[in-house]
């Protein structure tokens, strides 16, 4: 049984920018790629950081509106002593959250939803920028057919990994809801065969009715508290 992993589903050519491309290539960029973020690298590829639209629309929200009325009462950069940001190096942030191309997608969406982020530059050992994933990336597993979904857990999960007869399991598979019914010797079998079929890329959620002989898990007991 195979994971897919960041390096399968990234977007291989990346559009980037320079420290010192300007603000307005950089809206080009967007425009012209249909990207809403680039990352920023160094001559050798070395991820410096990334400049986003939010990036973009940050340092102009201090501005008026057309009618010259202004957003709030706070000082302008300048009035705090602060540049104005006109290139890729003054717009970016930095330092960026990366991922690794050995990262399973499991571990990448994690990552996104913890730091917040719709996408990962993928940096290799030397930080040199090798990709970038985003979140409809990570939705490509879900792409996957029943069949080819059905036939993984039929004989990587269930023949070759736990050595369970044809018989034993009877699986479906519906618009990735994935069935298992079959009856097996222990109970404790059950969760085995569910975690592993539940990690199967392209399963969206699993429902067992799967009978047992003998209930090994009644043996357990709660410690005290």
């Amino acid at each position: 049984m195979q994971h897919r992993t960041v390096f399968e589903v990234m977007t291989h050519d990346v559009v980037t920018a320079a420290p010192e491309t300007p603000f307005k290539q950089i809206a080009r960029l967007f425009a012209d790629h249909d990207v809403s973020a680039v990352p920023v690298v160094d001559a050798d590829r070395r991820l410096l950081g990334v400049v986003s639209e939010a990036d973009l629309l940050r340092s102009t929200a201090e501005l008026p509106d057309l009618e010259g009325r202004w957003a709030g009462v706070r000082l302008l950069s300048q009035e705090r002593g602060l540049p104005d940001a006109e290139t890729a190096a003054q717009l970016m942030t930095s330092p960026a959250v990366t991922a690794q191309a050995s990262w399973n997608l499991v571990e990448t969406a994690r990552t996104m939803q913890r730091k917040a982020v719709k996408r990962l530059p993928v940096t290799d050992e030397t930080g040199r920028l090798v990709g970038i994933i985003s979140r409809s990336d990570l939705l490509r597993p879900f792409l996957r057919s029943d069949t080819a979904i059905r036939d993984e857990i039929e004989h990587d999960v269930l023949a070759d990994t736990l050595r369970l007869a044809p018989e034993t399991i009877r699986v479906t598979v519906d618009d990735g809801v994935v069935g298992l019914t079959g009856r097996v010797d222990e109970r404790a079998d059950i969760r085995v065969i569910t975690r592993l079929c539940r990690s199967v890329d392209g399963v969206v959620a699993l429902h067992e009715s799967i009978e047992y002989a003998y209930d090994n898990l009644a043996l357990d007991v709660e410690p005290p508290r």
